[in-house]
């Protein structure tokens, strides 16, 4: 394949899996930008959030190549192909890692589980701006009209001024045609939590097992400089995230603990 070291060369990414739909949408809008090297899982790979694979061994197959793209199907995590392709396959660093655009939102707690994020942290981490992209549309014909209107956007904005160092950026689009989109909302992250419920069911051999279900709480409804009220209300949302997760408020009250500290 012949790269063009002149261009940007950009990682594509995501935990739906290689050929998902919303990744083809991202992979073509990533070479308008600079030549792509995509490394998908082999199969979906949602919820998988920073898992590694230690115990068995990570394949690598390649799909297809051609001037200015190679596609590669791996056998791991969204985190394990970033890896792979940083320390196997790419003979410089890419300029941009992006991820996604996953089939379903990961505004607000779900970007803790969501493997699309954990892609992108995973490129933080070693120093590679890095933006993560998910529709609020689970279904695999969501709409990516909206998406592929701003992504566009997003891509040549970080190529032109960057991101900022350690800071990597998950970004939300509603589930709405592109004429209601409102535009970009640069947004804190909602607080909230996940409710978990168990579907108890019993196998035919009579067997337990559950299925989980559940819904998301908003903790702050009504919040307008948050990711989820932004995309509840047709906006796009751009919620900054940084690798450092220390608390440093917390520190000095720590510090007074009655305990003995070296």
């Amino acid at each position: 394949m012949l790269m063009n070291h002149k261009r940007p060369l950009i990682l594509v990414t995501n935990d739906d899996g290689y050929d998902a739909p919303g990744i083809k949408h991202l992979t073509d809008i990533a070479q308008e930008f600079g030549d792509v090297v995509l490394v998908g899982p082999m199969k979906g790979q949602s919820g998988m959030s920073h898992a590694v694979t230690l115990h068995e061994p990570i394949r690598l197959k390649k799909v297809s190549e051609e001037d200015g793209l190679r596609i590669f199907a791996c056998s791991g995590t969204p985190a394990d192909c970033v890896k792979i392709a940083l320390h196997q396959l790419l003979n410089r660093k890419p300029d941009l890692i992006v991820s996604g655009i996953n089939h379903g939102s990961n505004s607000s707690v779900s970007l803790f589980y969501s493997g699309t994020v954990a892609a992108v942290v995973e490129g933080c981490m070693n120093g590679i701006q890095s933006i993560a992209f998910s529709v609020d549309d689970h279904s695999m014909d969501a709409d990516f009209s909206i998406a592929v209107k701003y992504v566009r956007t997003i891509i040549r904005e970080a190529l032109a001024n960057g991101i900022p160092s350690n800071t990597c950026l998950n970004v939300n689009f509603p589930k709405a045609a592109t004429e209601i989109c409102k535009g970009i909302k640069v947004c804190r992250q909602t607080m909230g939590v996940w409710k978990e419920e168990f579907d108890h069911r019993i196998d035919p051999h009579g067997r337990d097992y559950y299925w989980l279900t559940g819904f998301f709480q908003n903790n702050e409804l009504g919040e307008e400089d948050t990711d989820d009220w932004a995309v509840q209300h047709n906006y796009a949302a751009i919620v900054p995230i940084k690798v450092d997760v220390t608390d440093y408020d917390a520190l000095q009250p720590l510090k007074n603990w009655n305990v003995d500290y070296e």
